[in-house]
């Protein structure tokens, strides 16, 4: 009868907590605010999510893993803080979403007629290229090119591009100060067993003074979903010890999971399971496991639960992957899956991947998915 009582308890207290949709949604609505400026580069945006996510980890009652929520490191980045102008035939763009400027690129002052290479290249000068895509999608440049590239969305231009004037600042910085946010809930009766959950909170930063990119589905989805499950488990402990660890410097290169498995706050050894989170703000086409043809009897227990409970509608295998922050802990020999979503706006690495859009169509199902999975797990 105990037993019995404490399975509805259980019961209770997931559903209460994964149908706290409201704090998930703020969550995202605020880190991917003008104030946070993209997590990245300028503006101080990746300092303050780190500051913000360090007060939640306190808020919700987390230990810190190490002697401080932080874990600092830092790395070289090439930014964009500043000018950011070009013209094509006389006509100013809108950075972002008319053109954007290729991450490694150095800075540049310069008018210019283009000669066509072919139909989606141009080239202004040695110094200057320009190309046409379908679609623009920026990433984060750790050093400095020879060459300034513009890539000009292609769907805004009816005319040939003929001139181009542009006026592009860049700033190297050699030793960028990040961090890792790292917090714990104790186990009641094996502490030094402990899982993990992760998720990447930086993403692209800003390019500019006047554009930044929000990143809601990537990847403030996950980190919304990690907080929710760091109250889940602060106000339910477990056997085991569960951690949170939100990680800078993924958009840069796994930097940051490469930190901390090179310099873990926890024996690698003690973990008995880690799932990270990036990318899971959809789910309408199901999801998808990295590493679940790795640990195929994890996997099995996942879909199990998965189908007793009907929660996604389908789960998709995939094998192993450096796709993500699990990477690093799966070469150290930490069984780990990565988790993503699918379905739903297609933004990925633009101006577009916004709250508003963002769906978070599965994240109640997700919520206790996970739960569950982790439940079995201590068994």
């Amino acid at each position: 009868m105990k037993k019995f009582g404490f399975i509805i308890f259980l019961f209770l207290a997931i559903n209460t907590f994964a149908q706290d949709s409201t704090y998930t949604r703020n969550v995202v609505n605020t880190l991917t605010s003008k104030q946070f400026w993209g997590r990245g580069y300028t503006k101080d945006g990746m300092k303050k999510s780190a500051d913000y996510l360090a007060v939640a980890y306190q808020k919700i009652g987390l230990l810190p893993m190490g002697q401080s929520y932080k874990q600092p490191f830092n790395f070289p980045v090439n930014t964009f803080p500043g000018k950011m102008m070009v013209a094509i035939n006389g006509q100013k763009l809108i950075p972002g979403k008319d053109f954007i400027v290729n991450n490694e690129s150095p800075s540049i002052k310069q008018k210019a007629d283009l000669t066509e290479v072919d139909s989606l290249n141009y080239q202004a000068s040695p110094s200057l290229k320009i190309l046409l895509k379908d679609k623009l999608t920026w990433s984060v440049a750790t050093e400095v090119g020879d060459i300034t590239t513009i890539q000009l969305n292609k769907r805004n231009f009816t005319a040939i591009p003929k001139e181009v004037n542009v006026d592009i600042k860049n700033k190297f910085i050699p030793n960028f100060e990040a961090a890792n946010v790292c917090g714990l809930v104790k186990g009641t009766k094996f502490p030094d067993s402990i899982l993990i959950i992760t998720a990447h909170y930086d993403h692209l930063g800003g390019m500019g003074a006047d554009t930044y990119f929000p990143g809601a589905n990537d990847n403030a989805a996950g980190v919304a979903t990690l907080l929710s499950l760091a109250k889940y488990y602060a106000a339910n402990p477990q056997p085991y010890s569960i951690g949170f660890i939100c990680f800078a410097g993924e958009e840069a290169g796994l930097l940051g999971s490469r930190f901390f498995v090179e310099n873990p706050l926890i024996p690698l050894s003690r973990i008995k399971f880690l799932i990270n989170l990036d990318l899971v703000g959809t789910g309408e086409a199901g999801m998808t496991v990295v590493n679940a043809s790795v640990y195929p009897k994890a996997f099995a227990l996942l879909n199990a639960i998965n189908n007793q409970n009907h929660y996604i509608s389908k789960i998709n295998s995939r094998g192993k992957a450096a796709n993500s922050d699990h990477y690093f802990f799966t070469e150290k020999g930490v069984p780990a899956f990565f988790i993503y979503t699918q379905g739903g706006p297609s933004a990925y690495h633009d101006i577009f991947d916004k709250p508003e859009t963002l769906p978070l169509t599965e994240y109640k199902d997700l919520f206790k998915l996970i739960v569950g999975f982790n439940q079995k797990l201590m068994e």
